[in-house]
């Protein structure tokens, strides 16, 4: 079964303090180094999602964004 262009699936293991460690793969394709930091987003009926760096500028926009008139 050939697996659709673009789209991955790895697996992690959690350690003892509760740290994962990346694939290899997954590191190099997301352009991950050490140091970085990532954000990661959950929700409790979808799982974990860890969005690529270049959402991260999007992401803080919209989590400092306001609906509320001033």
């Amino acid at each position: 079964m050939a697996r659709p262009k673009g789209k991955y699936a790895w697996t992690a293991t959690v350690g003892e303090k509760g740290q994962i460690v990346i694939p290899k793969q997954a590191r190099e394709i997301f352009g991950i180094k050490p140091g970085d930091t990532l954000v990661l987003l959950g929700d409790e009926k979808r799982g974990i999602a860890i969005p690529p760096k270049s959402m991260f500028s999007r992401f803080a926009a919209a989590v400092f964004e306001t609906s509320e008139e001033e």
